[in-house]
């Protein structure tokens, strides 16, 4: 065996030791992303080059992204306590995979960095300035586990856009997976229609941007509630198979409340609990 194919045999073994890791983390998601991809983007406009992988860790050679399901029952209480109890736990454990994930890699001589689910110091930052350091949602696109919404947000076949993504860079040079050859939005518009802080138009991604200030400020108010997020957009898409899951794929749940009085009272019971 020469010295390529040995090179790509351990990549190889390397990946499937990950794949078993996060299995044993009941990680339901996982790509791979070579972080060349990020200088030759697919659409435009894409990252500016200060948040590519690469410009953060020098090393960075692939970047390794998981994501965690937001349970959708539980999203359809927001805004509420439960709903942000939720998003924090995800965040959580997505912070906790990645860094075990990544000190994985450097147990086996890989230098290996994670990346904080929030790149930011909470919702009141955001009103400032909108933006993270790093887009995990762009390294999901690259590492093929979704594909972008009229909502601004990475759909999957799995959860829609209900799901958390989490980054590791690694100077492992890793296989890696092809963009997802989906276009899964179906054009609903419901997230345009249902915003209530009309942050959203109608064109597609990366033409029709989020009005990212409308959003943050709607979310700082929240947060003044003790119950932000807002998740509004991501609870009324209809994309994902944890619809069929949780028997939700009549959308007319969210507009019709004489049709479907029991859903909206204990929605409305778990509101009126716990916000300040």
């Amino acid at each position: 065996m020469n010295h390529i194919d040995q090179v790509e045999s351990a990549m190889n073994n390397l990946l499937q030791s990950l794949k078993e890791k996060c299995e044993s983390f009941d990680i339901p998601l996982m790509g791979i992303a070579d972080v060349a991809q990020w200088e030759n983007p697919p659409f435009q406009p894409w990252v500016p080059k200060e948040f590519f992988p690469q410009s953060i860790f020098l090393e960075a050679k692939s970047v390794i992204v998981i994501g965690l399901p937001v349970t959708l029952p539980v999203l359809e209480t927001t805004s509420s306590i439960f709903y942000r109890e939720l998003y924090l736990t995800v965040n959580s454990l997505l912070d906790q995979y990645s860094y075990r994930l990544a000190n994985f890699l450097n147990d086996r001589g890989y230098p290996s960095i994670f990346v904080p689910r929030d790149g930011y110091a909470g919702v009141e930052a955001l009103v400032k300035n909108p933006v993270a350091f790093f887009s995990h949602r762009h390294a999901a696109f690259l590492a093929g586990l979704g594909t972008f919404g009229v909502n601004n947000m990475l759909l999957t076949p799995e959860f829609g856009p209900r799901v958390r993504f989490g980054s590791i860079f690694t100077a492992a040079e890793l296989p890696s997976d092809p963009l997802l050859d989906l276009d899964l939005c179906t054009r609903c518009m419901r997230c345009v229609r249902m915003c209530p802080a009309a942050a959203l138009d109608e064109q597609d991604y990366p033409a029709g941007l989020t009005v990212k200030k409308n959003c943050a400020a709607h979310s700082a108010e929240l947060n003044r509630q003790g119950i932000s997020p807002c998740g509004i957009c991501i609870k009324v898409c209809p994309v994902g198979e944890d619809r069929k899951l949780f028997g939700r794929e009549d959308m007319t749940i969210y507009t019709n409340q004489e049709r479907h009085p029991e859903l909206h009272e204990a929605w409305d019971h778990v509101r009126r609990y716990g916000k300040r």
